[in-house]
């Protein structure tokens, strides 16, 4: 029996080692609680979404199932604007998220005035800091799940990279 790679690259920290010290920095920064760690999940989930990309959508569900978010909620990620499960400050960074990673309207802004005014009723400066260093930071880990494409796992305990 031959044994299948879970990604079609090695694992880059073998090869970066300083990798490790992002992650290590990215993860406090964003874990302080300003924001809730479902709503940042929420997010993240959503990116996963927008990229096309199973190891993230799988990897955020996890985590929100793990949180004790019902599969109501979860399910609607995809289809927020009009499901009943989200609060405004969610419904909010979910916006923001995906005005972020999707293109604007020509000759419009990503995040028009209106929308950061929007964001900015829910959340303080440090959580509106928060919430953005953590757009960006599954900005820096979307790319290493499309192009390392490592196998969909349900927990950050379960090994990524072959």
């Amino acid at each position: 029996m031959t044994s299948t790679p879970i990604s079609r690259m090695p694992n880059p920290t073998e090869f970066v080692p300083e990798l490790n010290d992002i992650t290590a920095a990215l993860f406090p920064a964003t874990g302080n609680r300003s924001v809730p760690r479902t709503t940042m999940s929420l997010v993240h989930l959503r990116a996963g979404q927008i990229v096309g990309n199973t190891y993230l959508t799988i990897l955020n569900t996890g985590f929100l199932r793990k949180a004790g978010v019902s599969e109501e909620r979860i399910t609607a990620v995809s289809s927020w604007q009009d499901a009943p499960y989200f609060t405004d400050a969610e419904r909010a960074a979910l916006s923001l998220v995906e005005a972020t990673l999707q293109p604007a309207p020509h000759g419009q802004e990503r995040v028009s005035d209106d929308l950061y005014a929007e964001v900015a009723k829910h959340y303080d400066e440090k959580a509106l800091a928060t919430l953005t260093i953590a757009i960006g930071q599954i900005n820096f880990f979307i790319a290493l799940a499309v192009i390392g494409k490592p196998a969909p796992v349900a927990s950050l305990a379960d090994e990524q990279w072959d």
